[in-house]
């Protein structure tokens, strides 16, 4: 099936801010928009963003209001949330997907909004992108902001190689990368919105689960028939869950003779650097250099005048 790789990001561009989950601190919302200002962006938000509604950042429809008037307006050009937290899972009835799907955009986000990121991928047919949020940018490193500005200012394809962890399954495979942060994948299973992980380099990250509740997730992905048909998987950080070397066994254990390729420790997710790493477009993975190497970029250099983006 083919999909639409939304149009690359140029200097002056306005990208829109949108909080589909959780509330956020100011300061570090301002000091995130200051790094986009530096990549030459034009932050735009709506008052509504700065609403709040328990552990949601405003009421389920203005949240969805505000990603939908972004998609329609054409002078904005990248929706970018602002945290995670919880709240995306409320949206995903919300949306308007084939509105969307007629003006395809940069997304962005990671942790909850992996819920936003499979689901625009496969309801929109649309590239999303799995990288760091407005408030985290605010004490992003260099290598964080250079993988940013390569993958969406650029056109060259993107290369990301292990840095910790190690080879649980050795081998090499191709497809397109699905996944993000695993408890959010497992709370999309048995919806109508659980992603299809079929012939995907499937890729999971967390932050702040014990041991055994990253096993028991992983478990239950498994004896759901998750892995069956999928042609590798990554694992990139697992921040705050335990010793390393712990999170790697469970790995193991559990993928240890797969027949599939499996290798930990990608820079992608509740991590420094966090890598960006595009939702949906091939790529190959080879364990012998640990290294994940896409095939083509994901954006566009074609745009129309309601700055749709091409295949």
């Amino acid at each position: 099936m083919t999909f639409k790789c939304p149009v690359f990001l140029q200097p002056g561009d306005r990208v829109g801010i949108v909080a589909p989950a959780s509330p956020f601190d100011r300061d570090r919302l301002n000091r995130g928009m200051e790094v986009l200002c530096q990549m030459g962006l034009e932050p735009v938000f709506t008052d509504r963003v700065f609403h709040k509604n328990r552990y949601f950042a405003g009421m389920h429809p203005e949240r969805a209001s505000d990603i939908h008037e972004f998609f329609e307006n054409p002078d904005i050009r990248a929706l970018w949330a602002v945290r995670g937290g919880y709240g995306s899972l409320r949206l995903l009835s919300e949306l308007d997907y084939s509105a969307m799907a007629e003006a395809p955009k940069i997304f962005i986000g990671s942790s909850d909004i992996t819920a936003l990121l499979v689901t625009l991928y496969r309801r929109c047919r649309m590239v999303t992108f799995h990288g760091p949020m407005v408030t985290s940018l605010a004490e992003a490193d260099a290598d964080t902001i250079r993988g940013l500005n390569r993958v969406l200012f650029g056109f060259k394809p993107l290369k990301i190689e292990a840095v910790q962890g190690g080879v649980i399954q050795e081998g090499s495979a191709s497809g397109p990368v699905i996944g993000g942060n695993l408890a959010t994948l497992c709370h999309l299973l048995a919806t109508p919105f659980e992603p299809d992980f079929s012939g995907c380099i499937l890729f999971v990250e967390d932050t702040g689960e014990k041991p055994y509740r990253i096993d028991r997730m992983l478990t239950q992905m498994k004896l759901a028939g998750c892995f069956d048909s999928i042609k590798a998987l990554i694992a990139g950080s697992f921040e705050n869950c335990g010793p390393p070397e712990e999170v790697e066994k469970i790995f193991a254990d559990l993928f240890a003779g797969s027949h599939f390729p499996v290798v930990t420790g990608f820079p992608a997710g509740h991590c420094m650097p966090n890598m960006t790493l595009p939702i949906g477009v091939m790529a190959s993975l080879d364990s012998s250099s640990g290294s994940l190497t896409y095939h083509g970029p994901a954006v566009s250099s074609f745009s129309d005048k309601k700055g749709s983006g091409g295949q």
